[in-house]
């Protein structure tokens, strides 16, 4: 794969690669409206999505750091984006340009004084897996494999900026209406300049490791101190596939099981007995061993969970709590669902809509055991999602709906869901760590 010599770092020059991009963007629009003339719509707007998606991405790639995070958040809302920007979008988990060993050496000798060569036995400069925010290198020392992580230049620095560009679309997209939305972008903005900090990440991944130690079947790996800094961290190589690529051609029921109730315990035990989550469950940060263990990597998103989001937000989880009309509208105003200034019509129909979200998704809450290769039940996810987001009368609302909370925490149990689907687990016990 190519390589970067240089990121542009300075709002000029990233706004400058934004505008060029959206310049691209309205070529392609042109062109789907000439399309729209010599064949059907359907066709015209499925290249348009495909154009659209490919050259936002080689233009989000080119820029990494928050740009590229959000369209990797974004790329699973798979109810929300067409199917091209959902696949262009993944990429971003792992699989984008890589820096050239000419920075990757400038970076070291930044926050360490030394080459990679000056500090380890063996560095290979070239990267084995890049990604928004950083990307992996392997080397050893004292006979150790170990993996490094590299942030690139920039990133931290261009956090603030680079949502102030995508702010308007991201509001445009999900409806957001109000200065009252800032609130969600600053709390977008608050996480990624944590995951910027590679000090508090390596803090966060030792206690992650050491509070969920005693989960069967699922590892961590260890983090060196000394070998990290803000920008640079070390662990160990970890030996696995990652779970993306797993998926694909494991047929072992009983290993999918295995890992399926692994993975929901984690998550389990995170959010019920830490209060505190690894709030970015994509593919790319876990691997599966040749033991079929499940191995989780990078802990940079965390999200701490406050008691008066968690109390209400796990009440709603419960049956009878949905189906009581009255505790279904409080538990609804409590999360800021609904506001006190709604019309009526806006208490009427977000009422609605969130019963019958909510009455689908909390069903793995209400059993014992839950099957989550359940196509069908999926299957009316994604089309409850795909319905509201072509609904004329939601586009006329004011889509600033809900604590800021539920960006992660909505973010972490999406992203849970898609992953229990994808190893297709069946029979996994929901309430080891849950006590509703």
């Amino acid at each position: 794969m190519k390589t970067i010599d240089s990121i542009p770092t300075s709002k000029i020059s990233r706004a400058t690669k934004l505008v060029s991009t959206g310049a691209k963007v309205g070529v392609n629009y042109l062109k789907y409206y000439g399309d729209k003339l010599v064949t059907n719509e359907g066709e015209a707007k499925e290249r348009l999505n495909k154009n659209n998606a490919s050259d936002i991405y080689d233009g989000l790639k080119q820029l990494k750091g928050s740009a590229l995070k959000v369209a990797q958040m974004l790329s699973m809302e798979k109810s929300i984006l067409p199917r091209a920007y959902v696949e262009k979008f993944s990429l971003a988990q792992f699989s984008v340009p890589p820096l050239s060993p000419p920075l990757v050496t400038k970076t070291f000798k930044k926050y360490f004084g030394k080459t990679p060569n000056e500090i380890f036995d063996t560095f290979n400069a070239t990267s084995v897996n890049a990604a928004s925010i950083g990307q992996v290198h392997i080397a050893e020392k004292d006979g150790k494999k170990l993996a490094v992580k590299i942030q690139y230049p920039g990133v931290a620095e261009s956090i603030a900026s680079d949502l102030a560009m995508v702010k308007p679309v991201a509001m445009s997209m999900f409806n957001i209406k109000g200065k009252d939305s800032d609130k969600y972008f600053k709390e977008v903005e608050n996480k990624l300049t944590e995951e910027t900090n590679y000090i508090l990440e390596l803090q966060q991944s030792e206690e992650i490791a050491q509070a969920c130690k005693h989960i069967p079947n699922l590892k961590f790996p260890k983090y060196y101190e000394a070998l990290s800094s803000e920008r640079i961290i070390t662990m160990d190589y970890m030996e696995g596939e990652h779970l993306s690529e797993f998926v694909q051609h494991n047929s072992n029921q009983s290993t999918a099981n295995k890992l399926g109730q692994a993975l929901w315990d984690f998550y389990m035990f995170q959010i019920h007995r830490l209060k505190k989550v690894h709030a970015d469950p994509h593919p790319g940060n876990f691997l599966i061993s040749k033991e079929g263990e499940l191995i989780a990597l990078d802990f940079g998103c965390m999200k701490s969970i406050p008691d008066d989001f968690y109390v209400p937000y796990f009440e709603l989880a419960k049956r009878e709590n949905i189906n009581n009309k009255v505790i279904f509208e409080r538990k609804l105003f409590e999360l800021e669902i609904l506001k006190p200034d709604d019309s009526p019509e806006e208490l009427e129909f977000f009422t609605k809509m969130f019963h019958e979200m909510l009455s689908l998704f909390t069903q793995p809450f209400q059993q014992d055991h839950f099957d989550f290769s359940d196509a069908e039940f999926f299957g009316k996810i994604a089309d409850l999602g795909e319905r509201y987001s072509k609904n004329t009368e939601l586009k006329k609302m004011n889509g600033n709906r809900g604590s800021k909370h539920f960006i992660y925490i909505n973010r972490t149990f999406f992203g849970l869901y898609n992953l229990m689907f994808d190893l297709k687990a069946q029979n996994i016990k929901i309430d080891n760590y849950l006590k509703l």
